[in-house]
């Protein structure tokens, strides 16, 4: 228990650092942009490349991990956005993204610190398994029910289009390359040389702390405004229902320990940038999406270590 504790403190704690960074004005909020832009596109692409290539995985697919994990987020998502459209009377379009910012975890950032600390390299590969699909499934959702939910007074794109478009931006973004290369070099067979994994290696060991300290600098860029409402339902619905739905589903389907209490871990993350990266595109729910990330950031120093904690005593 001692180490789960530590490992929560200094993982938050390099938040903290990076946004008393920025409070303090000892580094300019742009500098988390570059920081990130760094973290995101080499560092954190590196370590999954290294982990997928390099690790050892079950023979057979984690449908029990994804099945737990994908349900636990749709019904996150579907009851944010029903409480966006009843609850606070928002168009459909702006309670997609804001039920965005209620179910999609800041796997990357804190995810991979928080697996490696707290499961070592067994867990991070568990959570790789969730990963490696996570953006597609959750970005192509997106994009569709945002299609779907067109005005009809506005210009309808074809299937086809949003399809090239979607596949476009899915294999132009960073993360997506990595695995992709890695599950490419995994399958040949090849071992990877020495020398272009001490370079891997040297990006990926930087991608953890260097993402934790963006992350913190960030939050100081969006802070916190007038939606305390709705966006303290998001992050109910993030930060509790979530994990709790997880959990049931760890139980109910049998999982393994250690696959059921990366569920649980994945499930209770708090909420990263693309959820407002998705409502900056779509015109609508950045300030929501903004805000509840902050705000789920913030809470989470608390309900992760509760979380963690019933995983280890549930699932022993």
């Amino acid at each position: 228990m001692l180490e789960l504790v530590k490992t929560i403190l200094f993982v938050f704690g390099l938040v903290a650092l990076g946004y008393f960074a920025g409070f303090t004005g000892f580094l300019k909020l742009e500098v988390g942009e570059a920081l990130t832009q760094f973290a995101v596109g080499v560092g954190l692409p590196s370590l999954l490349f290294r982990t997928i290539a390099t690790a050892e995985f079950g023979g057979s697919a984690p449908w029990g991990l994804w099945v737990t994990y994908f349900l636990a987020l749709g019904i996150a998502w579907a009851a944010a956005f029903f409480v966006l459209t009843l609850g606070f009377g928002r168009d459909a379009r702006n309670a997609v993204v804001g039920g965005l910012a209620a179910c999609f975890s800041n796997l990357l950032m804190l995810g991979i610190p928080l697996s490696l600390g707290v499961y070592g390299h067994d867990g991070f590969s568990e959570l790789s398994l969730i990963i490696s699909i996570h953006l597609p499934i959750v970005m192509g959702l997106s994009i569709l029910m945002f299609e779907l939910l067109r005005p009809k007074d506005l210009q309808q794109r074809s299937l086809g289009v949003v399809l090239v478009d979607f596949l476009r931006k899915l294999f132009a973004n960073a993360i997506v390359i990595g695995i992709v290369i890695g599950l490419f070099w995994r399958f040949s067979g090849v071992p990877v040389p020495a020398l272009l994994m001490r370079f891997v290696d040297a990006f990926a060991n930087a991608a953890v702390p260097v993402a934790l300290f963006a992350m913190g600098l960030s939050l100081r860029r969006f802070g916190i405004g007038k939606e305390m409402a709705p966006v303290m339902c998001l992050t109910l619905c993030k930060l509790i229902l979530m994990p709790t739905v997880a959990l049931v589903l760890a139980l109910v389907l049998d999982l393994p320990p250690l696959t059921a209490k990366i569920a649980v871990l994945a499930a209770a993350i708090p909420c990263g940038i693309n959820p407002y990266l998705i409502a900056t595109r779509f015109g609508t729910g950045q300030a929501l999406t903004s805000q509840t990330m902050t705000t789920s950031t913030m809470l989470a120093v608390g309900s992760t270590a509760v979380w963690l904690f019933i995983a280890e005593t549930v699932f022993g």
